[in-house]
C-alpha cells in the first residue's frame, strides 16, 4: 500500500513539473510573439495531474489569470482530477 501512495505522489510531483514549466514557456512564448502552447495541452496536464504545478505556474508567471474561459475550464479539470484520483483509489484499495 505505501508503494502504491509513493508512485502516486511521485507521479503527481512529476506531471507538476512539467506543467509548471510549460506555463513558463507559454508566457515566455506570449511575450516574444513565438509559438505558444495550446490551451487544450495545459489542460490536459492539469486533468492528468499536474493541476499544483499549473496553479503554481499561475501565480509565479502570472499567467492565465484574467482569461475567464480559461480558469473555468481549469477549475473542471481540477475536479474532474479529483473524481479520477477518488475512482482510482477506491479500485486500488478495494483490491488489496
Amino acid at each position: 500500500m505505501p508503494s502504491v501512495l509513493l508512485i502516486l505522489a511521485s507521479f503527481y510531483g512529476v506531471m507538476s513539473l512539467v506543467t509548471f514549466c510549460l506555463y513558463g514557456i507559454d508566457k515566455s512564448a506570449a511575450k516574444c510573439n513565438k509559438w505558444r502552447v495550446r490551451e487544450s495541452t495545459l489542460h490536459l496536464m492539469s486533468l492528468l495531474g499536474g493541476w499544483p504545478g499549473a496553479i503554481l505556474g499561475q501565480k509565479v508567471f502570472r499567467h492565465k489569470t484574467k482569461k475567464r474561459f480559461f480558469r473555468s475550464m481549469f477549475w473542471l479539470t481540477l475536479i474532474l482530477n479529483f473524481v479520477l484520483f477518488y475512482g482510482m483509489y477506491s479500485l486500488i484499495f478495494r483490491t488489496i
